[in-house]
């Protein structure tokens, strides 16, 4: 989020002498974007971000995706997603391309080490439960409902309710972050936004660890997953300030934009990436034209995949749908309100479905996992 924040003690000038109690430098890091020339943030650490004792490889963690590309609606019913690992071995990607990748984490163990994803931007949606996040940056309380974004190359541990918590996985080697039509030329969100600076969490404690022993960060890079051993604690930050951090915003601080006949998806948006956009979907008020048909109209997207993760099931223009179903609907086949649905929404004032939607620019392929939980029977439920 591209606003100004400071978190504990950092020096009145950068790249000045910054002293701990002992006459000793505490250590700068410069957490930057694009170079020298992005967004970035100045962290001063007790230790050398750079003293590594161990490090080695794990395995391999790319996608995966499979060989069969049939042009075909589906429907993954995450209900059947198998629980395993923690809140990162357990993620398991569902669909994805060179821009963004989608996935599932229904996990049963806690972490018992800190995470690094080097290779791009985290976006968690909190489907249940609550927890925090530890991070150099500080914690971040999360809870459901909850959108939260990690920004590449963070250090971070989630700890969760292990049992009730379950994320929708978002990831894209690119920043994600809000529209910028809702951005005035100097990052403010406008009046016009549907959320602004008020709505948005960040780590709102800085705690300080100076402790030495054994400390593994696992980090993704190139696709592959590396063990790296400290011997002090990473999050050893005593203070930071920048424009770089992660944060959190619920989707019930969304303010849904309405009008007297139906709107179109664009509506929704909450984030952008490269080559594809963020939705969110809010309980609001529908159409008001007196001759208004409140449910979508028939589309094709020509140039886009959708994916639609379902929070609850209370969609109007869908039947079969249940809480935490995932439908894909490619670029080439037109889809639309299901049999019946157009005439059963007229007259209604008002709507409370709840849903993540995901449209991208270049088509989305699948993997095993998301085979293991479709519903086979989906593209045939216009008839």
């Amino acid at each position: 989020m591209p606003y100004y924040v400071q978190r504990g003690t950092v020096p009145h000038k950068r790249h000045t002498q910054f002293r701990k109690p002992d006459g000793s430098l505490y250590h700068e890091q410069l957490f930057g974007t694009k170079g020298f020339s992005g967004v970035s943030s100045l962290i001063y650490h007790l230790y050398p971000p750079t003293q590594v004792s161990e490090f080695k490889f794990m395995w391999d963690i790319a996608p995966g995706y499979i060989e069969d590309d049939s042009l075909s609606h589906r429907h993954l019913k995450t209900a059947g997603f198998e629980a395993h690992g923690d809140p990162i071995s357990g993620r398991a990607v569902l669909m994805g391309n060179e821009d963004v990748t989608l996935g599932f984490c229904k996990p049963i163990e806690p972490m018992d080490y800190f995470y690094k994803n080097a290779d791009g931007d985290d976006l968690l949606f909190v489907q249940s439960g609550n927890g925090h996040i530890e991070t150099m940056f500080g914690t971040l309380e999360f809870e459901s409902g909850d959108y939260i974004v990690i920004p590449r190359g963070t250090i971070y541990r989630i700890v969760a309710e292990i049992d009730a918590v379950q994320f929708v996985v978002i990831e894209a080697p690119c920043a994600i972050e809000p529209p910028s039509r809702y951005r005035n030329e100097y990052g403010q969100l406008l009046e016009h936004s549907p959320y602004c600076e008020r709505d948005i969490r960040v780590p709102n404690s800085l705690v300080t660890h100076d402790q030495s022993g054994r400390y593994e960060i696992r980090i993704k890079a190139r696709g592959k997953l590396n063990s790296f051993i400290y011997e002090h604690h990473p999050l050893d930050v005593v203070g930071w300030d920048g424009f770089v951090y992660p944060f959190a915003f619920n989707i019930r601080d969304f303010e849904p934009i309405t009008g007297s006949v139906h709107q179109p998806p664009p509506v929704h948006q909450t984030f952008e990436g490269h080559n594809f956009v963020v939705c969110s979907f809010v309980p609001r008020m529908l159409d008001y034209h007196p001759d208004a048909v409140v449910v979508p109209y028939n589309h094709s997207n020509l140039e886009s995949d959708e994916v639609l993760f379902y929070c609850n099931d209370k969609f109007g223009s869908r039947k079969g749908i249940e809480v935490g179903s995932i439908t894909l609907h490619p670029s080439g086949l037109p889809h639309g309100p299901q049999p019946g649905a157009v005439e059963a929404s007229i007259g209604k004032t008002r709507t409370e479905e709840l849903a993540v939607m995901v449209d991208t620019f270049r088509p989305l392929r699948l993997t095993n996992a998301a085979l293991e939980i479709e519903d086979d029977s989906y593209p045939f439920s216009w008839k």
